[in-house]
């Protein structure tokens, strides 16, 4: 199927709550890709189908449609979120930005690029979600440039959309250097030519400290499912510090009992890791085991030998927070940086931390020092002292 599809995405206010539309030409018919993604819903008024405007809601349909279609987020990006355009559900209202932030379409020659380009990464590996980030840099970018070949493009043409696009449309520092490693990337393996990178100033490096739940509002998080699977689920994140992607990648085998070990294969940096697994854990996994008796993953969706859904994962924890009686944002990943930090006041030494999560660099495990409580507590005000 041709990629180059388009998809347009839309923010809007439906029943008093943030959506996300999404169109695409009557040629084609994608509603049984649509129908997978959680809460979403067909509007009669509106004509179009729409999903919880959030960021699971995005990766799911970046999921679904990777090489199906183009998935066209520039009226999205970038606009204020706390105060997102009101559609009227009586007369179609189309959302859209100043013309001079609508980006063209991909050339037939840039499409053709952009191909060989993932191609490229997929050959050598690189993960889904950095294929996806770079595919999107790159043709955001190619696309602002629609008036050049790749050939005639400059490292001037990087600071101007660094300047009219990324700054313009508010997009984060983050987004802003995932556009500068994909443009040169994109110009050193297929254009052959280096573009002098380190000539751009790179934005400053927001640093922001991981959320940690209580141990007692993880116990309340992980004992509110009543389902079996769900309860397993949000168990095994926190009791072995996964990413949401490593537990749902998880095989039967990849559960050594015996040994009391989990082999975490190709995760993020395409390593493989091992961690523990307490007599706790494995009683729930041989009881759910028994009960589900799962084929192809561990934790698979209601069809047998399909993978449990990202988005319906986020959902489950969505409702044990709010059984729970917790009023904070809490995200799976959080159930990550409260196994660190609670290992951390244990007293497990940060290198075993660092294997047990996964982390190339030391300083990415020691962030958690900074919000380990025992640490915290520990330290004497001068005040005392007055």
């Amino acid at each position: 199927m041709d990629t180059q599809i388009p998809i347009v995405l839309n923010a809007m206010w439906y029943n008093h709550e943030r959506r996300i539309t999404m169109e695409w030409s009557p040629d084609h018919d994608f509603e049984n890709i649509v129908k997978q993604l959680i809460d979403c819903q067909w509007s009669e008024q509106i004509r179009c189908w729409h999903v919880p405007n959030n960021p699971e809601s995005l990766r799911e349909i970046f999921r679904l449609f990777r090489r199906k279609a183009y998935i066209d987020t520039s009226r999205i990006f970038g606009k204020n979120k706390k105060n997102p355009r009101v559609i009227n559900l009586k007369e179609r209202v189309r959302v859209t930005e100043s013309k001079e932030m609508i980006l063209p379409p991909l050339s037939e020659a840039a499409a053709k690029k952009v191909r060989e380009f993932v191609d490229w990464l997929e050959q050598r590996r690189y993960s889904d979600n950095t294929v996806r980030n770079y595919v999107e840099g790159i043709s955001a970018f190619l696309r602002f440039h629609h008036q050049k070949s790749p050939d005639e493009i400059t490292i001037k043409d990087l600071e101007e959309f660094n300047c009219r696009y990324i700054l313009k449309k508010g997009y984060s520092g983050s987004y802003q250097n995932v556009v500068i490693n994909a443009v040169k990337l994109f110009f050193r393996t297929l254009e052959k030519r280096e573009m002098r990178i380190e000539e751009i100033e790179r934005p400053r490096k927001e640093e922001h400290l991981p959320n940690i739940l209580s141990k007692k509002e993880v116990k309340d998080i992980l004992g509110a499912p009543v389902n079996l699977k769900h309860r397993v689920m949000l168990s095994l994140i926190y009791a072995c510090g996964l990413r949401r992607s490593e537990l749902l990648e998880l095989k039967p085998e990849d559960i050594e009992s015996q040994r009391g070990l989990m082999v975490i294969r190709q995760s993020k940096g395409n390593k493989d890791r091992v961690v523990p697994l307490s007599l706790k854990i494995i009683e729930m996994l041989r009881e759910y085991y028994k009960a589900y008796r799962p084929k192809t993953w561990l934790f698979e969706g209601q069809v047998a030998g399909e993978q449990y859904s990202p988005t319906s994962l986020q959902e489950v924890l969505k409702k044990s927070v709010a059984k729970a009686g917790i009023r904070k944002p809490v995200t799976l990943h959080w159930l990550r940086h409260s196994y660190a930090t609670h290992l951390l006041e244990s007293g497990t030494d940060l290198r075993y931390i660092q294997e047990l999560l996964g982390h190339k660099s030391s300083r990415t495990t020691e962030i958690y020092t900074h919000v380990s409580q025992k640490n915290i507590q520990q330290i004497k005000s001068p005040f005392d002292d007055l």
